[in-house]
């Protein structure tokens, strides 16, 4: 079974468990990651990323910005339609060690088994059709803001929280948690925008 045909995961857990590094492995590259979960699975292989940097892996110098960046890529084919995942090899060839990921893994397994305990099929509207492409835009339009906004730790744990969220309502067809994201985005730049006519 080649890496574009492997059935997405069917849950956080499921996703957690495709990206843990196997046994002796020193580093993990975004190849790595692509071969375990595959690449028609848009929502999931955006949601990796996503997840990263809500735990404490963002903290590593430029793991907003490839991470932004990964996003972006992604979320635009998945608006055009593409069929199938496409990175460049600079993206595909960036790794990350072993032993932080797992780290972050063991972090974000509590959050992850809550959600998947908690997800159903609700407010299906928001997770088809043309509602996927809102989803994918709003997720988008928040990545190209990490790069600049490196410096700030907190705005992009908490606006890849929100991605997250869009995602993960997309992978489970749980619509609630993708309003949730949705919410989340708004506050999140609600508060920017407050800050910003603070300084000026």
């Amino acid at each position: 079974m080649t890496p574009q045909e492997r059935p997405a995961p069917e849950n956080l857990n499921a996703l957690l468990d495709a990206i843990s590094p196997d046994e002796g492995q020193e580093r993990v590259s975004v190849e790595n990651v692509l071969d375990k979960i595959g690449g028609r699975s848009f929502s999931a292989v955006i949601l990796v990323p996503a997840v990263i940097l809500v735990s404490p892996i963002s903290g590593i110098p430029g793991t907003p910005t490839i991470g932004g960046l990964t996003v972006l890529l992604i979320t635009l084919q998945a608006m055009f339609g593409r069929k199938h995942l496409w990175l460049p090899g600079v993206l595909r060839r960036r790794a990350v060690s072993a032993a932080r990921l797992q780290k972050g893994i063991d972090w974000l397994r509590k959050p992850a088994g809550w959600m998947d305990r908690h997800s159903h099929n609700r407010l299906r509207i928001l997770v088809s059709g043309p509602a996927r492409f809102v989803a994918y835009l709003t997720c988008s339009i928040m990545a190209l803001s990490w790069p600049p906004l490196e410096l700030l730790p907190f705005f992009t744990s908490f606006s890849a929280g929100a991605v997250a969220m869009i995602m993960y309502g997309l992978m489970v067809r749980d619509g609630a948690y993708t309003l949730a994201g949705y919410i989340q985005t708004g506050l999140l730049y609600m508060i920017l925008l407050s800050v910003w006519a603070g300084i000026v």
